[in-house]
């Protein structure tokens, strides 16, 4: 009954807005989705959606012909004379014969080998054809999950917005958007002018034109970590088998259907078909899949990425007109299904681009692009929503307010905040989702650590944050209490943190109090890292000083690309000696080391006198051409540039207690991620520095190295830091240089050595270098594998390392994790 109500609905609505409107099926009455329909000789057009349901949007009464195409049946053309709105133009499509019948070849002569030849040839001209263009965009993005569980390692999952039925199934995401793309041959820019998704009014879709802007025309295709090798790729007969299984005449053109196979299962190359048009050697459609082996993303089970073109009579040549890419993926009991659909129209071919039409700006929303009524959508959307679609904006509209008052907010939350005994373990949250704000107690039981000056010591954290959403600034209070049971010292810190905008993100943060930190601030080594070390290998590497503080910092992006940071505090610093000596599994004839990183064996020695000082910073960060986005209200800054990013950094110690350790440091860091198509990406991290009018510095000021010895990588930055380099064995106060370079082949070696490629691993080359004036270059070399585990949990990366320093190598094998 609910069924045949929505599509009553659907159908009044339907009509009541619709131009040219009606239902696509083939001749056993079934609906067909994704058809092109389109008027010929223009690029106005649209598609079915999946209940075979199309409307054309026509405004003059006239003369046209309507043009039905879909692959494996015959292109239906309809003349129509259209008197009066709505106009009902229904279509049933003959499946070609043709299509049924592969062509056999044999290995020596290979018909298809010659078209793909001449696509090969032809595919930089063919590229250029569209290289430069601008065009109006409509996209629709859908989720489905079915069978969702109640819960996911003992978290709930709820209704997930409400839109699951008894079943836990049903629709987890659906949007909407509709913009204008301006492309160039290498910049692109998108203004979306209306952006709609169920059951947030205030929302904006993720639909981008930019994020599937997949031209077969390229040689590869990013889809996913490891770029795929187009079928028409320079070098694609290395990577495909084909096929011609037929060829058939579209109007005057010859259409070659060739069907591509990937030589190797593993290979990051498709599996479908592609059309092309004999004599311009043109793409006329493709349909091809991969999975998430070839695109290295073990939860994708597949995907699917449909591509038509149509003819255009003025521009003498095919365009891309509308594009869906199908998912299917899942995790942790969760299956998840999806489409992403894209229509292409009023192509302009001939832009006059002038150097102010492309900027660092790649995406931006019109203001109130969120707010379009239903009555713009109807009137807009050139893809009727099918029944589901329809049904799950309803739904959410009907439960979008009830979900937004206080009285279910509260109710959720009180469901939500309930205490339990497992909490005194866990820590505890509390939150007001109506009015943003929380609070978070850290687990005094599992935030507890072990070092060997506090011994056993509590380490907990508490914090408060307030979210302000319509104006998009918030502020958070921190604070820390961390009580050693050997010492027997209580050291509590904390702060206060203020955002005012999401436009330049300024912010302030006032910090104090008193806490115990490692000589190298960057901390190396993790609390957790360091316990086991020292429980279990007796190896207690962190090494602490004691500081009271007082501080107040900010920063704010003065322009796009530059951000300007600053701090000013006051530090008092005392060292410290060890109090515990408490192991799990104790070393015969061991013991720890001191805390004095420069005399390990010395227990009543300190590396630096008590003191207090001053210290000032400035810094700045220049992301040389930092592509963004814009939303009303706030801007997203995106981490992917083609150059590097420039860190220059001043700091002053100043008015010590003691003058002996105030100083100058000049730093300055230099980054980049370089990408080469299938063959990886490459990067680099260098980093130098010079200390200014020095006396005898403090050690707790020394530069310091991000050394390890655990052989246990937790830090996922590979390119911050060393493999087997001591922790404090290089520090200095004098100046230093230091260089980290990786190149991650992904998939590219590996795969194509059988057996092995079976293992899906990746190959990881690295090199690393420091230079100080007291001491000859410390070097490492590396090369490791990455993606390793099983099915689809693969996290974790090993590298074998050696090590060379005064004449001497060193080898060791690093354990880390890298997603």
């Amino acid at each position: 009954m609910k069924l045949k109500i929505s599509l009553l609905l659907f159908v009044s609505y339907f009509f009541s807005q619709a131009q040219i409107t009606g239902t696509v099926t083939d001749e056993n009455n079934t609906p067909l989705p994704f058809v092109n329909i389109y008027v010929q000789g223009s690029y106005n057009g649209t598609t079915t959606n999946d209940d075979g349901i199309y409307e054309l949007n026509i405004r003059k009464e006239g003369e046209y012909t309507i043009v039905f195409q879909f692959l494996g049946f015959k292109t239906l053309k309809k003349e129509i004379n259209v008197t009066e709105f709505p106009f009902k133009l229904d279509a049933v499509l003959k499946e070609d014969a043709l299509a049924l019948e592969e062509v056999e070849v044999s290995t020596k002569d290979n018909p298809a080998h010659r078209i793909i030849r001449a696509a090969i040839a032809e595919k930089d001209k063919n590229y250029e054809k569209t290289a430069d263009f601008t065009a109006d965009f409509y996209s629709r993005g859908i989720y489905r999950i079915k069978n969702a569980p109640e819960k996911i390692l003992g978290f709930e999952l709820g209704d997930l917005g409400g839109g699951l039925d008894s079943t836990r199934s049903g629709v987890l995401y659906l949007s909407e958007t509709i913009s204008k793309i301006t492309k160039s041959e290498k910049e692109f820019k998108e203004k979306i002018l209306a952006s709609k998704v169920s059951g947030d009014d205030n929302g904006f879709s993720f639909n981008q034109a930019s994020e599937v802007n997949f031209n077969l025309y390229t040689n590869l295709i990013e889809l996913g970590p490891d770029n795929i090798v187009s079928p028409i790729a320079t070098y694609a007969f290395n990577y495909y088998k084909y096929t011609l299984l037929n060829s058939y005449y579209e109007d005057e053109f010859l259409i070659n259907k060739i069907k591509v196979e990937p030589k190797k299962p593993t290979d990051n190359a498709f599996s479908g078909v592609i059309y092309i048009v004999e004599n311009s050697w043109e793409i006329f459609a493709a349909e091809l899949s991969v999975t998430g082996t070839q695109i290295q993303q073990p939860i994708v089970k597949k995907l699917t990425l449909k591509q038509n073109f149509s003819y255009s009579e003025n521009d003498k040549m095919f365009t891309l007109f509308s594009q869906s890419i199908d998912f299917i993926f899942g995790m942790f009991g969760i299956n998840v299904d999806g489409r992403f659909t894209g229509v292409y129209s009023n192509y302009n071919f001939q832009p006059n681009f002038t150097k102010a039409t492309f900027t660092n700006e790649i995406l931006s929303f019109v203001d109130n692009s969120n707010k379009k009524d239903s009555l713009f959508w109807k009137n807009m959307r050139p893809i009727p929503l099918t029944v589901e679609e329809m049904n799950d904006y309803q739904l959410k509209d009907s439960i979008k307010e009830i979900r937004q008052s206080k009285k279910f907010l509260d109710s959720v939350d009180q469901k939500r905040n309930k205490f339990k005994i497992m909490n005194v373990l866990t820590g505890y949250n509390y939150s007001n989702t109506y009015k943003n704000w929380g609070l978070s107690i850290g687990s005094p039981v599992f935030n507890s650590m072990f070092n060997t000056v506090q011994g056993w010591h509590t380490n907990m954290d508490i914090s408060f944050y307030k979210n302000f959403k319509d104006e998009n600034r918030s502020y958070a209070i921190r604070s820390k209490i961390d009580y050693g049971l050997s010492d027997e010292q209580l050291r509590i810190s904390g702060g206060f943190t203020y955002r005012f905008n999401g436009k330049s993100n300024p912010y302030i943060n006032i910090g104090g109090g008193r806490k115990i930190v490692q000589f190298n601030s960057a901390e190396p080594i993790s609390p957790l890292v360091n316990a086991v070390s020292s429980l279990f290998f007796e190896d207690n590497y962190a090494k602490y000083y004691d500081k009271t503080f007082a501080s107040v910092s900010g920063g704010t992006e003065i322009f796009n690309g530059l951000r300007l940071n600053t701090s000013l505090s006051y530090e008092d610093r005392k060292p410290l000696f060890n109090n515990a000596d408490w192991v799990i599994l104790n070393k015969d004839n061991e013991q720890y080391s001191s805390n004095n990183p420069l005399e390990p064996d010395n227990y009543a020695s300190t590396p630096f006198d008590k003191h207090s000082i001053y210290k000032f910073s400035l810094g700045t960060t220049i992301k040389f051409g930092q592509k963004y986005i814009s939303l009303p209200d706030r801007k997203i800054n995106l981490f992917e540039t083609k150059y590097p990013t420039l860190n220059i950094g001043y700091t002053k110690g100043f008015a010590s207690s003691d003058s002996k350790y105030n100083y100058d440091l000049v730093q300055m860091r230099l980054n980049q991620e370089l990408k080469f198509g299938n063959k990886g990406t490459f990067s680099y991290n260098i980093k130098a520095g010079k200390f200014l009018n020095t006396d005898e510095l403090s050690f707790t000021d020394y530069k310091h190295f991000n050394g390890n010895l655990t052989h246990v990588n937790l830090d996922l930055n590979y390119l911050n830091g060393f493999n087997l380099l001591p922790y404090y064995d290089l520090s200095t106060d004098n100046q230093y240089a230091e260089f980290h370079a990786q190149q991650h082949f992904n998939g590219y070696l590996l795969r194509k050595i059988p057996l092995l490629n079976k293992l899906q691993f990746q190959l990881v080359l690295g090199g690393k270098a420091l230079m100080t004036p007291e001491n000859k270059p410390y070097t490492e070399y590396s090369i490791g594998l990455d993606n390793i585990g099983f099915g689809k949990f693969r996290f974790l990366r090993v590298d074998y390392v050696r090590s060379y320093f005064n004449g001497k190598a060193s080898d060791g094998v690093v354990f880390g994790i890298s997603f």
